[in-house]
């Protein structure tokens, strides 16, 4: 009995180790690439460079070995491709709401993401409506928005209009992603590899779909591609894509949707107190308000989360191929994360 004691209380920290890991990361990592977009005005390439890193990191602490990936394979790559290309597109507009947008209407629409997923968990998986306490949750975060987007200076129909697209695509990366995470049978190290490698092919594409190629090959023909503090900006995004990548597929491994959707919330509080101590690119006051009471809202859900699953133990043993115990006992909505 004590064994298995022990046993859960190392399965405890090492869970909490990976969220604590990925909060970090995920609370950082829009600040740093806001810093990064503002500097290096050239999305497409941003992230291109940030799945170079990411997959060359993989590459070559595997070859030294100090972890282990699975090997890449036609196979598994055809499997992965559509969650690689929902991934690229929620990088995608992820990036180009940043580039036209302040980090407070990022924050914002990304703690909208549970509205969108208890629809969907509700009518395309055949989940119970949330309960009383997690609907007045999800009521608090769309009042939250609604104020925030009301009383936005800043509100231009461009940078809008990424936001929606961003809030549709992370909804679907974040619903599939999960699928594909404890079904595919890869490992964490496995998933960072694939899903980085299988971007990096993509980005050509976007290059010219965009028509960004140009602009690059102009400022590389200027020589005015990159200065110090763009490159002190793109280097620390890349480091900590790569480390998100890491904790965030580990976190998904440990841990239920819905709670690693929640935590992508509860961090944010996190990214707006230091968006607002270091740089004047964030909200009124009143829109911090608004904010603030939007994150709060996925404050409150997670606690509707946690009341429900605590009074329903047995559930721990019971979990689907999604790993989610809480799914298999009616609990439908998620709240994004990443």
């Amino acid at each position: 009995m004590s064994a298995i004691r022990l046993d859960a209380s190392k399965q405890y920290y090492a869970t909490s180790s990976l969220v604590v890991g990925y909060a970090l990361c995920s609370s950082l990592l829009a600040v740093i690439n806001k810093f990064a977009i503002t500097n290096f005005n050239y999305p497409g390439l941003l992230t291109s460079l940030q799945y170079l890193t990411s997959t060359l990191g993989v590459w070559l602490l595997g070859k030294l070995g100090l972890l282990h990936h699975d090997p890449f394979t036609l196979e598994n790559a055809k499997k992965f491709l559509p969650a690689a290309l929902v991934f690229y597109l929620a990088i995608f507009t992820n990036t180009n709401l940043l580039r036209h947008a302040n980090v407070d209407t990022f924050i914002v629409f990304r703690s909208c993401t549970p509205l969108l997923v208890a629809v969907a968990d509700t009518a395309f998986r055949k989940q119970p409506c949330p309960s009383k306490l997690t609907f007045l949750s999800l009521v608090i975060i769309l009042g939250g928005a609604v104020g925030y987007v009301a009383t936005d200076s800043g509100f231009t129909l461009t940078a809008y209009s990424w936001a929606l697209a961003y809030l549709v695509t992370i909804t679907t990366e974040m619903v599939y992603i999960k699928h594909m995470v404890t079904n595919l049978g890869l490992n964490t190290w496995g998933f960072v590899f694939y899903n980085n490698l299988l971007s990096l092919m993509m980005a050509p594409l976007f290059w010219i779909i965009t028509g960004e190629y140009v602009d690059v090959f102009i400022a590389m023909g200027s020589n005015t591609l990159f200065n110090p503090v763009a490159f002190m900006a793109v280097s620390l995004s890349c480091v900590f894509g790569l480390l998100i990548s890491f904790f965030g597929f580990a976190a998904r491994k440990a841990i239920s949707a819905t709670a690693f959707t929640v935590s992508g919330v509860v961090n944010k509080f996190l990214t707006v107190a230091i968006n607002v101590l270091i740089w004047d690119k964030h909200a009124s006051p009143f829109g911090l308000m608004c904010l603030l009471f939007t994150i709060a809202g996925g404050v409150l859900y997670q606690q509707s989360v946690t009341a429900v699953v605590t009074t329903a133990p047995s559930a721990v043993s019971n979990k689907n191929d999604y790993g989610d115990s809480d799914e298999e006992k009616g609990i439908s909505a998620k709240i994004s994360g990443v």
